[in-house]
């Protein structure tokens, strides 16, 4: 006995495994290519993609999430100082992120671990700006990861001070 699938019977069980939540790549949500150069990479557990399995981001397409500011004292700088930048949690959101952290990684391979509860939780952001201009690599720049550290007591120790990593170019979710 020779078993055969017309194309129309076909075509109506590709519906029925895609109906079952079955996530097929032709499916996955993409985002615009980077126009200007590419400052950030993510990939891991995302459902957004713009290039085979990662996401990369130009300046202009985080901006385009939103920004947010904070204002906060830091180890590494003298004074009051004003970050602006995308709140993760705009950024997890616009990935469809779904693991419990994220690996961050440094222009320089410093790479450090960050639960996915701290963005809820404490409101960091992936600094763009310090103090109204755009930070340039030699200053920790093009990306820097800024807790609102003057809000909560907690913030102010080495735990989280390690997860503030600086010239951040490749985000990993797992």
């Amino acid at each position: 006995m020779r078993f055969q699938i017309n194309r129309r019977d076909f075509g109506l069980g590709l519906l029925a495994i895609g109906g079952c939540g079955i996530a097929l790549p032709a499916h996955a949500a993409s985002l615009p290519m980077p126009v200007e150069k590419t400052i950030l990479i993510v990939n891991g557990k995302i459902s957004s993609r713009n290039s085979d399995d990662t996401a990369q981001f130009d300046r202009a397409m985080l901006e385009k999430l939103g920004m947010a500011k904070i204002e906060t004292t830091t180890p590494w700088y003298n004074g009051l100082v004003s970050f602006e930048g995308v709140p993760m949690t705009e950024l997890m959101k616009a990935l469809g992120a779904t693991g419990d952290k994220i690996v961050a990684t440094a222009l320089n391979d410093y790479t450090t671990e960050i639960p996915m509860d701290d963005f809820a939780k404490y409101k960091p952001i992936l600094a763009l700006k310090r103090n109204g201009e755009y930070m340039p690599v030699k200053d920790k720049g093009p990306l820097f990861i800024v807790y609102p550290y003057d809000s909560d007591q907690d913030l102010k120790s080495q735990k989280f001070y390690s997860r503030s990593a600086w010239q951040v170019s490749r985000l990993t979710v797992k």
